[in-house]
């Protein structure tokens, strides 16, 4: 096993009563921007999605700044994004419209964004993996091209992982090669679907945490590796990754990571509901992935 897990036993950010992410608190994406850690994570509030944004200096204390992006709607609209400093400005990708595609936003500040009058990534043709719906983008940046992995939804509801690249971060090419890791086998974690990739290199590989999901709801992550950031393959001997506490028993979801020398560090959803979108008790949690 290439990574040991070691997750703090509270989370590290919740929900708020009476606010606009009064129910869940999900789908962090955190990075460095001003000399902070920032975090543009998801809030709901038993009918709307949107996002939100904290600030921290260790990871582990944040303070909330309040709702940046909002939207309508189990569908996930203004939310499940991931963010990217390019130049001095947050390049926040997000999921967007029902079926749901994905759509780009822009910041200079971390509080004032500007919005793509159209989605960046949409749902595929009749057939293909994702006709129904391309969510849970993921962007990393690698040599003149962005990299963006996602989960595709075709038209019997079943949900995997694509990639697609772009030079600009607008115009997106989806690759051939999709989808690039399918369902799990029977009685597995991953047997009802995948999503809310994290990707990063290490070691000369890409490695990709993922969630998966059971035929009971519930949701735990798994470890692929790829030699080229294209085709991948489950990491064997890696156990999927389950809550441990009472917050996330059900539901371990949405990491995303920042590497910081030998150890990777992980943020992550979790809740104690085993629903397929929202009503989960959300709450984000912290982790490592240390190499052995």
């Amino acid at each position: 096993m290439p990574f040991v897990w070691q997750a703090a036993a509270q989370p590290v950010l919740g929900a708020d009563p009476g606010m606009w992410d009064s129910v869940d608190v999900l789908n962090p994406s955190v990075f460095r921007f001003k000399d902070s850690l920032w975090n543009l994570y998801s809030g709901f509030d038993g009918k709307n999605w949107g996002t939100g944004a904290a600030t921290s200096t260790d990871g582990s204390t944040w303070k909330k700044l309040g709702r940046v992006l909002s939207g309508a709607g189990e569908a996930g609209q203004g939310s499940n994004g991931s963010a990217l400093v390019e130049n001095g400005e947050i390049l926040y990708w997000y999921v967007a419209g029902d079926p749901p595609g994905i759509a780009l936003a822009r910041s200079k500040d971390g509080l004032t964004f500007e919005e793509s009058p159209k989605l960046a990534v949409s749902p595929g043709p009749r057939g293909s993996f994702d006709e129904r719906g391309a969510a849970d983008p993921y962007v990393i940046r690698r040599g003149e091209y962005f990299y963006l992995f996602f989960l595709g939804q075709d038209r019997a509801r079943r949900q995997t992982l694509g990639v697609a690249r772009s030079r600009d971060g607008v115009t997106w090419e989806k690759l051939r090669t999709n989808p690039v890791l399918e369902l799990g086998g029977r009685d597995s974690f991953d047997e009802n679907g995948l999503g809310e990739p994290a990707v990063w290199s290490s070691g000369g590989s890409y490695w990709m945490l993922y969630t998966g999901r059971d035929r009971a709801e519930h949701r735990r992550l798994g470890l692929a590796r790829s030699n080229d950031g294209v085709h991948w393959e489950r990491e064997p001997g890696f156990t999927a990754v389950g809550g441990e506490q009472a917050w996330d028993k059900m539901v371990v979801c949405d990491p995303t990571v920042l590497v910081d020398g030998d150890t990777v560090r992980v943020w992550f959803g979790g809740g104690d509901v085993p629903n397929p979108v929202a009503n989960i008790h959300g709450q984000i949690g912290y982790a490592t992935l240390r190499g052995k």
